[in-house]
């Protein structure tokens, strides 16, 4: 399975962050969809915007008007139109670094989990409730190791 994925660079956003190269990205998207993707060669939307953008989307679809790390939105074809779209993320660059620094991890890190979280939310995942999310949490844990990352949870016990 080769996922296709459609970087896009939203309006507005400052040429001073260091992002991730597009294997970064395909290489999270890969390891993500690798178990549990049904479609043959998926394609997904992952756009990188400004928290101002976050902060509409998140207001618009969420009800939370602050800007957030990642946003999924699972596309859901009528059975009878085969097409390979999975979805779309929408990332926050600057939630996504600020969150790499309080946590005290690398940014590559960070955004490594941030892709692969959302792409788990795309294959319907969910972490709401806690069962779901001990389940989604520990797949999380599986592929970032498989991609030599740390556990993106271990900071998180207190």
């Amino acid at each position: 399975m080769t996922p296709f994925v459609d970087l896009q660079l939203g309006d507005d956003l400052p040429s001073d962050h260091e992002l991730p190269s597009e294997a970064q990205f395909n290489l999270w998207v890969s390891a993500a969809l690798a178990r549990d993707c049904k479609l043959d060669e998926p394609e997904l939307t992952i756009r990188l915007v400004t928290s101002d953008e976050s902060q509409q989307l998140n207001a618009e679809y969420r009800g939370k008007d602050k800007p957030t790390n990642v946003l999924s939105f699972p596309f859901e074809a009528p059975p009878q139109v085969p097409i390979p779209l999975l979805g779309d993320l929408i990332v926050c660059v600057a939630v996504v670094e600020q969150e790499a620094r309080e946590q005290g991890k690398t940014t590559t890190a960070h955004w490594a989990h941030m892709i692969v979280h959302g792409c788990l939310h795309l294959l319907g995942y969910d972490h709401i409730k806690d069962d779901e999310a001990e389940i989604m949490e520990g797949l999380e844990r599986e592929i970032m190791a498989q991609l030599g990352f740390s556990d993106p949870y271990s900071d998180e016990a207190s």
